[in-house]
């Protein structure tokens, strides 16, 4: 069945219990991955939209991104009208690797001594 135009499919979610760690370390590894994570982490759920993060990358390279973190059980998507906003999946990702996600948001020690 063909998908009418201007509908997207709806993403595929990974739990975090399905997830091996490298693969959740692969996904935090990156920066731009690492600053999608933090600016999750300071807003509240379901507010950001995929293009409202100030990251150096462009539509398709977030696209990208975005399904690496949504492979490593991190965030969580849905669509609301024309948008696709984010959920950071904190308890669910804590609850499978503890600690992790408190060493990621942590703030650097080298940007606070300048």
């Amino acid at each position: 069945m063909a998908e009418r135009a201007g509908h997207r499919a709806a993403p595929a979610h990974t739990h975090p219990e399905e997830v091996p760690v490298q693969t959740a370390l692969a996904a935090l590894a990156d920066p731009v991955r690492i600053q999608l994570v933090r600016e999750l982490a300071a807003s509240p759920v379901w507010t950001r939209s995929c293009g409202s993060f100030d990251v150096p990358v462009g539509k398709a390279a977030l696209s990208h991104h975005f399904t690496v973190l949504r492979g490593a059980g991190l965030v969580e998507q849905r669509d609301e009208g024309p948008r696709r906003v984010n959920r950071l999946r904190r308890e669910e990702f804590e609850a499978c690797f503890p600690g992790l996600l408190d060493l990621v948001l942590r703030p650097d020690a080298r940007t606070q001594d300048g």
